[in-house]
């Protein structure tokens, strides 16, 4: 169980820190929206540390060595990191899926880029649908249809996030729009990071993003019926809420270089009732044949995690292997300062 100190901890932390969530989770009944509270602390902690920091390497290094602490029963003496372990031990949470998370992160530290859409969405299976796996393991929810609806919904949101955070991110110098978009539209990578501009071929790229997440979000809703009844309005909302900043984007002409897409209070509170509606309608129409459809390429492997249930204690070959290029990297930016300061002395 998670003590009710670390709880406390982790709910401050997701009510500062990720808004739309913490506005979903208020339909989640108590038994789920707790440790959805904690897991989504940890991940949050886990991405503040790699966005944040300047030593991004380090960070993902230290991230590695924390979930190491969690699963091997011996937590970091903090909130979120105990909050996860008790998470770990009451759900089994298969380890393939926190995994996922910091393979994710890693790929950001190594400053990856993406050439195609296929590319952005394996990004967005790490980052996000792994998380939404996460929750459905919190709900009980082992099927693998169910968990291909859910990992839908977090390429969604996270195609959401990009589309949002163009101009944000080249002022950071990163840029997770497909590479081959740039290509078609004549446009230098280099170019537009030193100075991004809103135009008409960028804000067609948004919009690309854009239908693409929607498509996803149809896709998830299929879904949603397949989750304890009472989990359903909280999945809704954060379902709605997430398009909601799509739909910001749309009103603004795909332009997220100038301002930031940002929804209100008000059309939250919107969501939450269309998210109460929907639920009680669900209970009443018959089940979409679109739960079946198969699960995209690129969040098979997260499926195939959760349904199995399984702990597996062993990291794939493909987050071993970014790993050990971060530790070889973190091990030369050592020798050139070892040797800096052997030639001051």
């Amino acid at each position: 169980m998670i003590a009710p100190a670390d709880l406390d901890h982790c709910r401050e932390a997701i009510r500062h820190g990720s808004l739309s969530f913490h506005a979903a989770s208020r339909l989640l009944p108590a038994r789920v929206r707790d440790p959805a509270l904690a897991l989504y602390a940890f991940c949050r902690l886990a991405d503040d540390e790699v966005d944040l920091k300047a030593e991004k390497v380090e960070a993902v290094l230290r991230l590695r060595d924390r979930l190491d602490a969690v699963y091997a029963g011996r937590p970091q003496n903090a909130a979120p990191d105990r909050a996860f372990a008790a998470i770990v031990e009451d759900f089994q949470m298969p380890r393939a899926l926190p995994d996922a998370l910091l393979e994710g992160l890693a790929w950001d530290a190594e400053g990856r880029r993406y050439h195609t859409l296929s590319d952005v969405r394996s990004y967005s299976a790490r980052v996000a649908s792994a998380v939404g796996a996460m929750m459905c393991v919190l709900m009980g929810v082992r099927d693998a249809d169910a968990l291909a609806r859910a990992c839908d919904l977090g390429v969604a949101m996270q195609l959401t996030n990009i589309a949002r955070d163009v101009g944000e991110d080249a002022l950071e110098n990163r840029i997770y729009l497909p590479l081959d978009w740039l290509d078609e539209a004549g446009i230098d990578v280099e170019d537009f990071l030193a100075s991004p501009k809103p135009t008409k071929a960028l804000r067609k790229m948004v919009k690309r993003l854009v239908m693409e997440a929607n498509r996803l979000y149809m896709r998830s809703e299929a879904g949603v019926g397949a989750l304890p009844r009472g989990c359903r309005p909280g999945i809704y909302a954060a379902r709605f809420i997430y398009a909601g900043i799509g739909g910001q984007l749309t009103a603004m002409g795909y332009d997220s270089i100038s301002a930031r897409a940002r929804t209100s209070k008000a059309q939250k509170i919107g969501w939450l009732g269309q998210s109460m509606l929907l639920t009680a309608a669900g209970l009443v129409m018959p089940r979409s044949p679109v739960l079946f459809a198969k699960p995209l390429p690129e969040v098979q492997f997260l499926v195939s995690a959760a349904a199995r249930n399984t702990t597996t204690t062993s990291r794939s070959d493909t987050l071993i292997s970014v790993l050990a290029t971060l530790e070889a990297r973190r091990q030369a930016q050592r020798e050139r300062l070892t040797g800096r300061r052997t030639g001051l002395t």
